[in-house]
């Protein structure tokens, strides 16, 4: 048959055969050739690197695993004798394991794939509670720092000085790296506020950390059968909220000699959560007192301009010029011009009141003033006598030592601590004798009346009875409620 085809022809054909056995021979097939370039594995490096196609004619598959793209029957092009199809795969597993989530075509992260994390390194702390004797060079010591670190940590930016102040009671901790090196120091004051001190390139530098605790208010009332303080330890409240509705209640009612049985106080007051756990109170929010049948209401409000105070619902403040009685305790003298002094035994004018209470106990200024007397005076022993305004003086003798910074021409404000209550010149026993002078002349500071404090600025007054309103409303609505201490919803 091949002799009715020319010669020619013949050569021509088997010349073109023997062309495309070749061709067909040495080309792989597409699967092949795209799944081989798809990916690299760096047996080396344990990782899995992206390549790129060669192939324009094939689709690359969608991110994911890389047993849909290497498969058994595209490992046959084998490349040595470990590269069977069990080990291919793997390996290949292993390194999808290893990488996140990328772009088939890119090599980049697939959308909403974050790298992942790079871990911070472990620290190791030492932990000391902070004693009487305690010195920070002593503590650096038992940590195992030398002076020169501790000198170099307080020499640091910021707040990292306040490390030098330490009292008994307060935690240190000291933080190192694996390589044993200081990286941080921290000293916890109390449960709110801490010194975080922290290495830097170069040095360290420190800053002090307030935590805001959450403050929930709490309603609470009590019936007087005997003193304020009694009574509100059986209606729950602590001693310091005692004391605090004692001393806003105090230029108004004289709780030694005011109260009577069946008097009745209301107080709406913070009590303080750190972490869900209550750890203290914070301040009042308002308190009604009925004392004798008269009702004596206090609003702790903050103006636009953000001073507190607290103010009776007309806007008045409750504080007075003057304090009342300038400490806590109970009246041993009263001013009388004609007593017979207990010493001499002569008739001679008592021109003030004595308070008896332990010695040490803080004696406060009764009113903003300047210090023009502070030192020893005769019989009256220690001595602080104020200025207030042009024509009030007060005076405060027998005290065991000075406040801090008293000194004539100093300036003092209403409840400063002006000294501390002893029994210095010529007394029978610690007491402190407080006398209340207009133009030079004694006034009984009991019964003498005094000037009021600065009432809600006229411009605040429409925003301070709306807010009246809102406070009084909630007295009204847990008034009847037996006077059960009761948790208040939040106003935000």
């Amino acid at each position: 048959m091949l002799k009715m085809f020319p010669r020619t022809h013949i050569t021509i054909a088997a010349s073109v055969s023997v062309l495309v056995t070749a061709a067909v021979l040495m080309s792989p097939s597409s699967r092949v050739e795209a799944n081989r370039v798809t990916y690299a594995l760096d047996l080396e490096e344990g990782s899995l690197v992206k390549a790129g196609f060669v192939s324009s004619g094939i689709t690359p598959q969608a991110p994911g695993s890389l047993k849909e793209i290497i498969k058994p029957e595209t490992t046959s092009t084998q490349t040595g004798p470990s590269s069977t199809p069990a080990t291919t795969l793997a390996m290949a597993d292993a390194a999808t394991q290893a990488l996140p989530a990328t772009d088939a075509a890119t090599g980049v992260l697939a959308a909403g794939q974050a790298p992942t994390p790079v871990q911070p390194p472990q620290l190791q702390w030492q932990t000391f509670d902070i004693r009487s004797g305690d010195t920070l060079s002593s503590l650096f010591g038992k940590a195992g720092f030398d002076d020169g670190l501790m000198l170099s940590v307080i020499h640091g930016e910021g707040e990292a000085g306040k490390l030098q102040r330490l009292y008994a009671g307060e935690t240190i901790r000291f933080a190192t790296d694996e390589a044993g090196e200081l990286t941080a120091v921290e000293l916890q004051r109390d449960r709110l506020e801490s010194l975080r001190i922290s290495r830097t390139d170069d040095s360290f530098g420190g800053e002090t950390v307030v935590r805001e605790p959450d403050a929930r208010p709490v309603f609470a009332s009590g019936v007087i059968e005997g003193s304020l303080y009694v009574a509100a330890r059986e209606a729950g409240l602590s001693d310091r909220v005692a004391m605090e509705m004692a001393g806003i209640f105090g230029w108004n009612i004289d709780f030694v000699y005011d109260v009577r049985k069946g008097d009745r106080f209301e107080v709406v007051y913070e009590e303080l959560y750190l972490d869900g756990e209550k750890f203290g109170t914070g301040e009042i929010l308002s308190a009604r007192f009925l004392n004798r049948g008269e009702e004596v209401i206090a609003l702790r409000y903050t103006d636009s301009n953000g001073d507190t105070d607290y103010y009776s619902p007309n806007g008045s403040s409750m504080r007075k010029a003057f304090l009342r009685t300038p400490i806590n305790a109970r009246v041993s003298s009263s001013f009388n011009l004609q007593r017979r002094h207990p010493v001499l035994d002569v008739v001679r004018p008592h021109e003030g009141t004595d308070y008896a209470a332990p010695p040490g106990t803080p004696i406060k200024a009764a009113g903003d003033g300047r210090v023009i007397f502070a030192g020893w005076k005769g019989g009256y022993g220690r001595t602080v006598i104020l200025q207030h305004g042009e024509n009030i003086t007060t005076l405060y003798a027998h005290m065991s030592r000075l406040g801090r910074g008293i000194r004539n021409g100093s300036r003092v404000k209403q409840g400063d601590t002006i000294g501390h209550l002893g029994s210095s010149g010529m007394v029978t026993g610690p007491h402190l004798h407080y006398e209340f002078r207009v133009n030079g002349s004694p006034r009984n500071s009991r019964t003498v009346k005094l000037p009021d404090a600065k009432p809600v600025p006229k411009a605040e007054l429409a925003r301070f009875q709306r807010f009246a309103k809102q406070e009084l409303a909630k007295f009204e609505l847990f008034r009847g409620d037996d006077h059960q201490q009761l948790a208040l919803a939040s106003d935000e």
